[in-house]
């Protein structure tokens, strides 16, 4: 399923209701004195994290949330009602700006709750201005508006595995039979237009779209889709078989140049050490197995496999069109997951 990552909206808090004159009317009291309530609260307007990478797309059409005003002060000293609060339910990993003052809140954990607009307080029935030389005030004072502001919603992924590597790698594919996902899959670059999400026996799994060189500067599909990463637990790092064809310098070459994006991004944002993406943790997948001359096909696997390996981390190799290389790679991925969570 495609996603939806960023959402512009207008939110505004409840208007104070407005506080009213009144006056006692009770038998054998005829001039009764003040008793005009004040005016109830405004709503406020809060954002809630939910664990729905998907929930924006419902906001597609909706830019206007308002949060209730308060009700006007009544008779006999009561107050009006306060006015409910509008929540705004967005994904965990969105990062919600004020366009007016830059201010940026973050959406870390579910079920975190932050005020973004407080309502306007109620006003004053004339029962407060009663003094001993104003004995039949008629002053009252109206509701304050609420605050009110422009937001931009972005949405960073956390995920516990990006998939990475350039355009057609085969990253849809894997996430299509590794997880019931129904990523768009063609024989042609940039077929990924949008992260696809998949859920591998409870792991979260991101298909990002493919990088090319230059793309932390914001060629091909560019920083737009880096920051989908930040957040992930670990890369997978595809290298396609195909690169062994026709690539001049071979599949390490091509790896070489994903890890260069990664590391100028990296520069870009000025990450400490330790804290960028070419830190995270990386498993290499080496697929299209299948498209290798079948009389060299193991040797070709054995001799790239080991040469990856010297890199320190894991490395898999696969065919689509193998079951067995599938649900290998499958129960290797859990395992690791599980792995990482103790």
């Amino acid at each position: 399923m495609a996603l939806i990552d960023e959402l512009k909206f207008f939110a505004k808090a409840g208007k104070g209701g407005d506080g009213v004159v009144r006056w006692r009317r009770e038998k054998f009291i005829p001039m009764g004195g003040p008793a005009g309530g004040n005016g109830g609260r405004g709503g406020d307007v809060y954002i809630q994290a939910v664990r729905d990478n998907q929930l924006l797309s419902q906001y597609r059409h909706v830019d206007h949330f308002a949060a209730q005003d308060g009700e006007p002060g009544g008779s006999r000293s009561l107050h009006g009602a306060h006015g409910e609060d509008e929540v705004i339910k967005l994904p965990i990993g969105s990062v919600v700006t004020n366009k007016a003052t830059g201010d940026k809140i973050q959406l870390l954990a579910e079920g975190e709750k932050i005020l973004i607009l407080q309502g306007g307080g109620g006003g004053k029935g004339n029962e407060n201005f009663k003094s001993s030389t104003n004995v039949s005030p008629k002053e009252w004072t109206p509701g304050r508006a609420g605050d009110e502001a422009d937001f931009f919603v972005e949405l960073e992924l956390i995920a516990d595995a990006g998939l990475i590597g350039l355009p057609n790698a085969g990253k849809s594919s894997l996430l299509n039979v590794v997880t019931n996902a129904k990523a768009k899959v063609g024989d042609y670059a940039f077929t990924t237009l949008d992260p696809n999400l998949g859920d591998c026996f409870g792991y979260i799994l991101a298909d990002i779209p493919g990088l090319i060189e230059g793309a932390s500067e914001g060629k091909g599909l560019g920083v737009r889709f880096l920051k989908h990463i930040k957040r992930t637990k670990a890369l997978i790092h595809l290298v396609s078989f195909e690169n062994e064809l026709t690539k001049a310098g071979g599949m390490m070459k091509v790896y070489k140049e994903i890890r260069t994006e990664l590391k100028k991004y990296d520069e870009n944002l000025g990450f400490e050490a330790g804290e960028g993406l070419c830190d995270k943790e990386e498993i290499i997948l080496l697929t299209k197995t299948d498209v290798l001359p079948e009389d060299e096909k193991e040797k070709i696997i054995a001799k790239r496999i080991k040469e990856f390996e010297k890199l320190g981390g894991k490395v898999y190799a696969i065919s689509l069109f193998d079951d067995v290389s599938i649900k290998e790679f499958s129960d290797e991925l859990v395992k690791y997951f599980r792995s990482i969570e103790k």
